[in-house]
């Protein structure tokens, strides 16, 4: 008897394990973003926004991405996306601002994606916006506030700083993190800065994901499998003793 409820129990456990492993979500993270978001200072960055759909009766419309004009932006390039219409708007600086040596007085100030008719962010999909930037600041961050619109007109504002504690926000900004140009590089290599090398790692971080969420669902399919096999060989072993 004392076996049965051993095993009864040890498939049940096993069992909820294999369920939490499954129910993991492909999708690190569930509001607007940077993929990938590390980058060199001094240099650019070619990455995309990663928009996922968070509304089960809406689809998402339009994104609007508000650019730095304390550290403006001396570069500003977007993707064609087939159903999007992008716009870029560059306006002067209330205070010109000097970057690499040089005095700006306008620069790059929003960039918005607009979903054609009959196109939209589903309400069980995300969409990647990819832009190029540069030159990037020479600060450790860089955040790039973001407004989700849906098509019942709900706007979502993504702008939210970290907290002085470190804590995730409830609507954080999408952020780009800015490591210190090592001796040697020009601000034009590594971390993705060319716009093929960075279109090639976002498509394979998307992969990457992909296949670890299909390594994660086997193996919580082989936990359960596991915790089944378990369970039914101690119930058999418990009546062939009974």
């Amino acid at each position: 008897m004392s076996t049965n409820r051993f095993g009864v129990r040890a498939l049940a456990v096993l069992g909820v394990a294999g369920l939490a492993v499954l129910g993991t979500p492909t999708i690190a993270s569930a509001h607007v973003s940077a993929q990938p978001s590390e980058f060199t200072q001094g240099g650019r960055a070619t990455f995309a926004f990663r928009v996922p759909n968070e509304r089960d009766n809406a689809g998402t419309t339009k994104v609007e991405v508000t650019l730095p004009q304390d550290t403006p932006l001396t570069s500003v390039r977007t993707k064609p996306l087939a159903g999007w219409k992008s716009e870029v708007v560059k306006g002067k600086l209330d205070k010109p601002v000097t970057v690499g040596g040089k005095e700006i007085t306008e620069a790059y100030k929003t960039i918005t994606w607009t979903a054609e008719p009959g196109t939209k962010i589903g309400t069980t999909e995300y969409q990647e916006f990819f832009v190029s930037l540069g030159t990037l600041p020479e600060k450790d961050t860089l955040l790039l506030p973001a407004k989700q619109t849906y098509e019942n007109g709900e706007v979502v504002d993504w702008s939210q700083a970290p907290g002085a504690d470190g804590k995730e926000p409830e609507h954080p900004a999408p952020a780009l993190k800015l490591a210190p140009k090592k001796a040697g590089e020009d601000g034009h290599g590594g971390h993705g800065t060319t716009p093929a090398a960075n279109s090639t790692d976002t498509h394979q971080a998307s992969a990457g994901s992909d296949q670890t969420a299909r390594y994660l669902g086997g193996a919580g399919l082989a936990v359960g499998a596991l915790g089944l096999g378990f369970g039914v060989g101690a119930i058999l072993r418990s009546r062939r003793k009974a």
